[in-house]
């Protein structure tokens, strides 16, 4: 299951957009000269140089393909990161998942400590509506303002929040949760930021929301992909390539989408998803290839 690539778009599209988010995060905290220079630096050790920037790049690609603005999905898309980043260091407290490593280097709470690590959290948070609400992110208002919405709705507890809290549920529950319950879970947990990816490169584009059905529909096919790929990994994964610890849901005796259906049936199913998802594109030409590669990329990479 390594990073292979039927050719190079998505390669090269993945580590353009890396380098773009790297630059911007790295524009947008210059550590100050004061004493909340720790709480900056925290903020760029979890945020520069980590991740795969499957969120931004979703934003970036969906924009494009209706002609919209790189340097606005950029902007975007470190918005986006910025949710996503906070979310990892919070995720990682001992209060929660309690972890040692992410992508590869200590904790932000390990490196730092709790308190600082709360706050590099609470300012990622903050900062992502900061860039999104902006006059630098479009000089239409209703523009910023749909942006502000799509990202909010899916970071809260309708979104993001509501499917950890899901999770930590599930895992105190223990094995008594069916596969709809976990798929409602997941399209919280991981799938409303992967959707308000694609919402927001549609926001971007000027596409209007009742001509977005397609792209929800991809979204929602390739992050219930992109979840069984990650229970897959917490099973199966070599903990070197994915840089933070692993079998962790098994020890928790935590019901996943490979418990429920196994790790064939799983693989099957991840693998039905992405083609769904390329389905969603049938509309769109070679211009599209980036995101049906996202596609599999999601269901065959090893971290």
């Amino acid at each position: 299951m390594g990073m292979t690539f039927t050719s190079n778009v998505l390669k090269d599209g993945l580590s353009r957009i890396q380098r773009e988010i790297d630059a911007a995060f790295d524009a947008q905290l210059p550590v100050p000269d004061d004493m909340s220079a720790s709480l900056v630096e925290a903020m760029r050790y979890a945020a520069i140089g980590g991740g795969k920037r499957v969120r931004p790049l979703l934003v970036a690609s969906v924009a494009e393909l209706h002609n919209g603005s790189r340097e606005q999905a950029v902007r975007a898309g470190c918005a986006i990161e910025a949710i996503h980043v906070y979310s990892l260091i919070h995720d990682d407290l001992p209060c929660m998942d309690d972890d040692d490593l992410r992508h590869g280097k200590p904790t932000l709470h390990k490196k730092y400590d709790d308190a600082i690590a709360v706050l590099a959290g609470d300012s990622l948070h903050a900062l992502a509506f900061d860039l999104l609400a902006s006059p630098e992110m479009s000089n239409d208002p209703a523009v910023r303002a749909e942006l502000v919405h799509a990202l909010a709705s899916a970071s809260g507890h309708k979104g993001m929040a509501g499917g950890q809290v899901m999770d930590i549920a599930a895992e105190e529950a223990g094995g008594d949760l069916d596969l709809h319950t976990i798929t409602r879970l997941q399209q919280l947990k991981t799938g409303a930021l992967l959707g308000a990816a694609v919402e927001m490169g549609a926001i971007i584009g000027r596409v209007p929301s009742e001509g977005r059905s397609h792209l929800r529909n991809y979204a929602r096919d390739i992050g219930l992909a992109f979840q069984i790929a990650d229970d897959l990994l917490d099973v199966e994964g070599d903990e070197e390539a994915a840089g933070k610890a692993l079998r962790k849901d098994d020890a928790a005796g935590k019901q996943t989408f490979v418990t429920l259906m196994g790790a064939e049936q799983a693989r099957a199913q991840a693998s039905a998803l992405a083609d769904q998802a390329i389905g969603h594109l049938s509309a769109y030409g070679s211009e599209a290839d980036i995101l049906r590669e996202l596609a599999r990329f999601i269901v065959e990479r090893d971290r």
